[in-house]
């Protein structure tokens, strides 16, 4: 018990990059899914048969997104205060297209006006591509530093997100999203649909195994993430299971595909965060000032409240969504469009 007391800072790092790493799991998936809807679904029912195998979990999967928010607020409250003051504009924007996304989601079958249903279905596509270029310019301003001065404030402007290597990041992201739908959209619908998504995700691979490589090589001359051993171990994994996943797919063990896919983008996620720490944000004008998880950490009474708080409802919430994803865990056919 005295080791955890001693150490719930680091625990609650552990558990940030867990619950985000769980958010491009998840999330990665639907964002894959509506960027490649005008793409696979070639009728009004082919994306709707898309659509419906997002139902019942798109909206649980965003949950993961607010968990790991309100986890930051909890325990880092300076990097909260940070990071949403000079990312607002760019966390603005993301949050007025996943608006338009839900939107998009509950109303598309209101009207079967083919315009209305076509509309949706681009807002659909923009709310997806948007979100996954932007959490992947915020991952990479994180690691490779951002002008935050000696009183933990962000100093910059919105442009100052904007750089060769956080665009990069962007690009990599929606590649490695849109792999990872399509590998989804595979498994979880049937007929034509099934068989254009294994090969969008085949023909996605490619440029996504280029994007991961320039990403790697631009990561080890921007920023520092490779001083950790560690970060080389997860990332070198991440090479190797992406690999492993595109072969499976190529073979058609679309589920063994998926699997890897899925582990490749867990261990992505902890690359980061094993590269970050002790950091959380880096600070491009004198590393002294970086947000590490001492200097922005909330009390030890409030780390270990949270701390008894996440032991009990994190479970809870894990096995509803596990539940969830077992009662919906059939392909979703023509003949299922009703719910």
């Amino acid at each position: 018990m005295e080791l955890i007391m001693n150490n719930l800072n680091v625990i609650w790092f552990i558990l940030l990059c867990v619950l985000f790493a769980g958010f491009f799991l998840l999330e990665g998936f639907d964002y894959g899914t509506g960027i490649l809807l005008p793409v696979i679904g070639k009728t009004d029912v082919e994306r709707r048969q898309m659509i419906n195998a997002l139902g019942p979990i798109w909206d649980g999967n965003e949950v993961w997104m607010i968990t790991a928010g309100g986890a930051l607020f909890a325990s880092f409250p300076h990097v909260y205060a940070t990071l949403f003051s000079g990312f607002y504009m760019a966390l603005f924007l993301m949050l007025a297209v996943l608006i338009m996304r839900g939107v998009a989601f509950e109303f598309r079958s209101k009207s079967p006006n083919r315009t209305w249903r076509k509309v949706f279905d681009y807002c659909i596509f923009i709310g997806s591509i948007v979100p996954a270029l932007l959490w992947g310019v915020t991952v990479g301003n994180l690691i490779q530093g951002t002008p935050i001065d000696e009183t933990m404030t962000y100093v910059g402007t919105f442009w100052d997100l904007l750089s060769p290597y956080t665009v990069l990041c962007g690009v990599a992201f929606i590649l490695v999203f849109t792999y990872h739908g399509g590998l989804f959209t595979s498994l979880k619908t049937a007929g034509p649909v099934s068989e254009r998504a294994r090969a969008a995700a085949l023909v996605t691979g490619v440029p996504t195994a280029i994007g991961v490589i320039a990403l790697i090589i631009t990561s080890y001359v921007c920023t520092d993430l490779y001083n950790s051993t560690l970060a080389i171990v997860f990332c070198a994994l991440a090479v190797v299971c992406f690999l492993i996943s595109w072969g499976a797919t190529r073979t058609r063990n679309t589920k063994w595909g998926f699997l890897f896919s899925s582990l490749s983008i867990i261990l992505i996620t902890a690359t980061y965060f094993a590269g970050l720490f002790p950091r959380i944000m880096v600070s491009s004008l004198n590393p002294a000032w970086s947000l590490t998880i001492t200097n922005t950490s909330s009390s030890e009474y409030t780390l270990a409240l949270m701390t008894a708080v996440a032991a009990v409802f994190v479970p809870i919430v894990l096995a509803y969504q596990i539940w969830v994803y077992w009662i919906f865990r059939h392909r979703v056919t023509e003949k299922d469009l009703h719910y």
